[in-house]
């Protein structure tokens, strides 16, 4: 996949433009009458990326459509869950490759949570210069930590204010395919360390399957420039509730199709996610 020049000139890497395709369908979503979250940047953020509007971004079957369904359901999962650890008295909340995430703005949060975005400097200020272009004010107090999450970043969110000895939700939502497998446990385990008990992590580990597939039918690794599977470089174990055990972490696994019914939005056979596409909600030790 290519790297990514908005209309004001930046660049966003490979894996920063990925997110431009998330907001399109996430602003999709948001124009439907009966939809499962709204989204008012997310329409924003794809003219700004020079798309020049949003378009209608899948059709019934196929890998598209699998993929709208996909990113869909998962958005509406996390912010379920990132809710109901606020409800339940979190007050911390940190989204891990934040990319285009708008929760921060389109939310109700509770008056005192402190959310931070943790993502690529570039990928942070092109999201900067859209929020500050409509104006919007986020329903919370916002930290934006500019980081490589192949890299210190627990450090980073310590010095900008995050609490080790308080309640913490950790979101990191399509990012784990594009670390590497030794950076996404590392990644894990860090967030357990960070985390008290009764702290919550939602994840969305992508399909073993998929990926395998993708090799297969790759030998050379060369693929469409717009395949976003090219940039994936591992998947969770398929063993994933007794991974994150291993890290602290007491996790349960939804299938998408499965969370997908009880929106009251039954996924038909064609546009269902690649098996092994998993939600995951997980509690503190």
């Amino acid at each position: 996949m290519l790297s990514l020049v908005t209309d004001r000139g930046l660049v966003l890497p490979p894996v920063g433009a990925t997110a431009v395709g998330v907001a399109a369908i996430r602003a999709a979503e948001t124009a439907r009458s009966a939809r499962l979250f709204t989204d008012p940047l997310a329409a924003s953020f794809v003219r700004a990326a020079g798309f020049g509007g949003v378009q209608k971004v899948g059709g019934t079957r196929g890998p598209r459509a699998s993929l709208v369904a996909w990113v869909t359901v998962r958005t509406r999962f996390l912010d379920d869950l990132v809710l109901d650890a606020c409800k339940r008295g979190c007050r911390q909340v940190v989204i891990l490759g934040a990319g285009l995430d708008a929760r921060a703005f389109r939310l109700d949060w509770p008056a005192d949570v402190r959310l931070w975005e943790l993502d690529l400097p570039d990928v942070l200020k092109f999201k900067e210069e859209v929020v500050a272009a409509q104006g919007l004010r986020p329903s919370c107090e916002r930290i934006t930590v500019p980081g490589d999450l192949a890299e210190d970043w627990s450090r980073l969110l310590v010095q900008a204010g995050l609490d080790p000895h308080a309640p913490v939700v950790w979101l990191a939502e399509g990012v784990l395919a594009y670390l590497s497998a030794e950076v996404s446990d590392s990644l894990v385990a860090h967030a357990a360390e960070l985390s008290v008990p009764g702290s919550r992590m939602g994840l969305t580990l992508a399909s073993p399957e998929r990926l395998r597939a993708w090799r297969d039918a790759h030998p050379d690794g060369k693929s469409d420039p717009r395949d976003y599977v090219a940039l994936w470089r591992s998947t969770a174990p398929d063993k994933a509730t007794e991974w994150l055990a291993a890290h602290g972490w007491q996790a349960e696994i939804f299938d998408v199709a499965e969370r997908s019914a009880t929106y009251g939005r039954p996924i038909e056979e064609p546009a269902r996610p690649a098996n092994g596409a998993r939600l995951v909600d997980a509690t503190r030790t």
